[in-house]
C-alpha cells in the first residue's frame, strides 16, 4: 500500500506543479472568499498556510476562526463554512448529519501536559494512570508518592493540584480523554472520551481554546493542563515527560510526534471517503514515540453544491487551497511546531482531494 501511495504523490505533486504554474497566469481580478472554522489545535500552522498561499495568490481569501472542533463541525453540519477543522474524526451520528464528509489529515500535533509548579522546570515524570487520577480528583496533591517516587530529583510541594481544562467543545479534549481511556479503566468507565466531558476534579478551571488553558495554567500556581504542543513551545512553559507503552519516559517533540505518526500510519489507514473514527495514535508501538499523538483534520463535503453560494469558482481555489495545505504548506510544518505528514498521508490525501466534485463535475480535472 505504501509503495503505490508513495508512487501516487510523486505524480501527483508533480501535476499540481504544473496546475500551480498554469494559474499563476490567470489571476482572476475578483476576489474569492472561503470560510472556515474549528479546531485551534491546528490554528497556528493553518494561519501560516493561510499567509504563505495569498502571497501567491492574494485574491483567495481564506477565513479561518478557531472556534473549536466541535464548532467546526456543527458550522459544517449547517453548511455555513466550505470546510471545518478537527481533531476528532466525524461519528457515526455526525456522518449521518453531514453525509459524504471527507477526512483529509492537515497535521500531526503533540498534546503536551503543561505544568507550573514553582521552580520546577520541563521533565516532571508523569505515567498515564497518574494523570487519570490527577484529573478524576484522586490524586488532589503533588506532594503525593504516586508522583514524588518518580521525580526523585524534584522538590514537589505540599500544595493543592489545580486542573485546568477546555470549557468548549474539543478536539483537543477528545485526544487527551481518549489517551485517558485507554490507560485508565476508572477514567473510561467513570468520564469517557468526548470533545466535551464532566470534569470530576473539585479544583477544577475551564478556559476557551488551547491559548485560553495555557494562559490560565501559566498564571496559576501548581496547576496542570492540556495543550496542543504549539502554544506551549511558543512561551516556554514547562512540560511533562509522559510514559509511553515501552515505558520510557518521552517529551513532546516533533521527532517523537512523528515517530508515533509513521508506526501508525505504516499499518493502513483508510480512504478519505471511509470512516476515520477508527483511527488512532495514540500510544504508539515504538520506544520513542510521544504517546499523546493526534491527526488534525480538514473536513470537506465530496459535492461542493450542498453549499449555498458555492460556485464553479469558488470550488476551484477551495480545491487549489487544500491541495497546497497537503503538499507544499507541509513545509511550513517543523518550524511551526507540528510534524508534517508522512508521504504515504500524503497520497492519501491527493487522491481524497480528487473525490471533490461541483455539480457532479470532478474539480481536479479542470485545474
Amino acid at each position: 500500500m505504501v509503495t503505490k501511495y508513495a508512487a501516487f504523490a510523486i505524480i501527483a505533486i508533480c501535476v499540481l506543479s504544473i496546475a500551480f504554474i498554469a494559474v499563476t497566469y490567470s489571476i482572476s481580478a475578483k476576489a474569492v472568499l472561503l470560510n472556515s472554522a474549528g479546531a485551534s489545535f491546528p490554528y497556528p500552522l493553518i494561519d501560516r498556510m493561510i499567509t504563505e498561499y495569498n502571497k501567491e495568490k492574494p485574491y483567495t481569501q481564506v477565513n479561518y476562526q478557531p472556534s473549536g472542533s466541535g464548532a467546526g463541525i456543527t458550522a459544517l453540519i449547517d453548511k455555513t463554512v466550505v470546510f471545518a477543522g478537527s481533531d476528532a474524526p466525524l461519528s457515526a451520528s455526525e456522518r449521518e448529519k453531514a453525509p459524504n464528509t471527507l477526512h483529509i489529515p492537515v497535521t500531526i500535533g503533540s498534546i503536551a501536559i503543561t505544568y507550573n509548579i514553582p521552580d520546577v522546570p520541563s521533565g516532571l515524570k508523569l505515567t498515564g494512570q497518574i494523570m487519570a487520577d490527577i484529573f478524576e480528583g484522586k490524586i488532589t496533591m503533588w506532594n503525593d508518592s504516586a508522583i514524588t517516587n518518580i521525580n526523585p530529583t524534584f522538590t514537589l510541594p505540599a500544595a493543592k493540584i489545580t486542573t485546568v481544562h477546555r470549557s468548549d467543545s474539543s478536539g483537543t479534549t477528545f485526544v487527551f480523554t481518549g489517551y485517558l481511556s485507554e490507560v485508565s479503566s476508572s477514567w473510561k468507565n467513570s468520564v469517557g472520551q468526548s470533545k466535551n466531558v464532566a470534569w470530576p476534579a473539585a479544583n477544577d478551571i475551564a478556559s476557551s481554546g488551547n491559548t485560553g488553558v495555557a494562559q490560565i495554567v501559566s498564571s496559576t500556581p501548581n496547576s496542570i493542563g492540556y495543550v496542543e504542543l504549539a502554544y506551549v513551545l511558543q512561551t516556554a512553559m514547562p512540560v511533562a515527560a509522559v510514559q509511553n507503552p515501552s515505558g520510557n519516559y518521552i517529551l513532546p517533540s516533533l521527532e517523537a510526534a512523528a515517530i508515533a505518526a509513521q508506526a501508525v500510519a505504516l499499518t493502513g489507514l483508510p480512504a478519505g471517503n471511509a470512516d476515520w473514527a477508527n483511527v488512532n495514535l495514540l500510544n504508539a508501538n515504538d520506544p520513542q514515540a510521544y504517546p499523546i499523538v493526534s491527526f488534525s483534520y480538514i473536513l470537506v463535503y465530496k459535492e461542493l453544491n450542498v453549499i449555498a453560494g458555492m460556485t464553479q469558482e469558488r470550488a476551484t481555489e477551495l480545491v487549489y487551497f487544500l491541495l497546497y495545505m497537503v503538499n507544499d504548506g507541509q513545509n511550513l510544518a517543523p518550524s511551526s511546531n507540528y510534524a508534517p505528514l508522512p508521504d504515504n498521508v500524503v497520497a492519501i490525501n491527493i487522491e481524497t482531494i480528487t473525490l471533490i466534485t461541483f455539480n457532479e463535475q470532478t474539480i481536479a480535472t479542470i485545474l
